[in-house]
């Protein structure tokens, strides 16, 4: 798999990207909010989603919740408009040198970066915010950076191709 900024038969590989839970939320259940923009740009390509096992079972069960108020049609609708462009990685039951989190609930997004040789990891769960910089080869970011990001990214790339 190619790298971000390789240029591969004229195209630049996306990047791949560990979205936690409530970003993913966020994009899927407020078509206008701040999040909004991440749906369109995984359905677009500009990076792909990764998935695990783990990551999965969370979303349908958070989908699920009754403050959502989703009949089971809509969390599959939505689920539909997610899972089809995300890359479901086989995580193995144990990863080393990982750097310790407080809410053991966050280990499988920091478990899932490093299965997968994630490029980004976006969340804005201060627990792995302050991780920064401590993930091999992966950047933790919130949404706004990651905006950020991607945008210098493109304009690097494009300039690559030429």
């Amino acid at each position: 798999q190619g790298r971000p900024g390789v240029v591969t038969e004229s195209r630049v590989t996306p990047p791949r990207v560990v979205l936690d839970t409530n970003t993913v939320v966020s994009a899927l259940l407020f078509s206008s909010g701040r999040l909004a923009w991440l749906r369109l740009a995984w359905q677009q390509r500009h990076f792909i989603p990764l998935i695990g096992h783990d990551t999965a079972s969370e979303l349908v069960r958070v989908l699920g919740y009754p403050k959502f108020k989703l009949v089971r049609a809509e969390q599959q609708a939505l689920l539909a408009d997610f899972v089809p462009y995300a890359e479901v990685v086989q995580v193995p039951d144990s990863v080393a040198d990982l750097p310790e989190v407080r809410d053991p609930h966050d280990r499988k997004f920091l478990v899932l970066a490093r299965a997968a040789d994630a490029d980004v990891l976006v969340s804005g769960d201060r627990d792995l915010q302050v991780l920064r910089g401590q993930l091999q080869c992966t950047l933790i970011l919130t949404a706004t950076e990651f905006a950020d990001w991607l945008a210098q990214r493109s304009i690097s790339s494009a300039s690559e191709i030429r």
